[in-house]
């Protein structure tokens, strides 16, 4: 006759308090620029981000006036992806000038 092995003693599973941190937000930052048109630079905010005419006109002025403007907010990864996207634009094909890709970069939201 078999005997009946002690059952093993259940513990009760502990509260584990589990937290998902966050990434900070980044910016992407469009700098003015004196050299491409705003006509191109509206072109491009429009193609890399699908902004309405109207925002990205309203973001170009901003950069134009103060010098710079945050184009777009959220995680890093997708921030340097959007940076790199407007640079591979590169300069605006209608200037004559030495012509160099949108003034970009990626910093820290504040």
């Amino acid at each position: 006759m078999a005997t009946a092995s002690p059952t093993p003693a259940v513990v009760p599973e502990q509260e584990t308090e589990t937290r998902t941190r966050r990434q900070p937000p980044y910016a992407v930052v469009l700098h003015n620029d004196d050299t491409n048109s705003m006509d191109f630079v509206v072109m491009v905010l429009r193609k890399v981000f699908g902004y309405t005419v109207e925002k990205c006109v309203k973001l170009m002025l901003e950069a134009h006036e103060k010098g710079k403007a945050a184009v777009w907010i959220g995680a890093l990864e997708v921030a340097e992806l959007k940076a790199d996207q407007i640079r591979s634009c590169g300069a605006d094909p209608n200037v004559k000038k030495s012509a160099h890709p949108l003034g970009v970069t990626v910093e820290p939201a504040a």
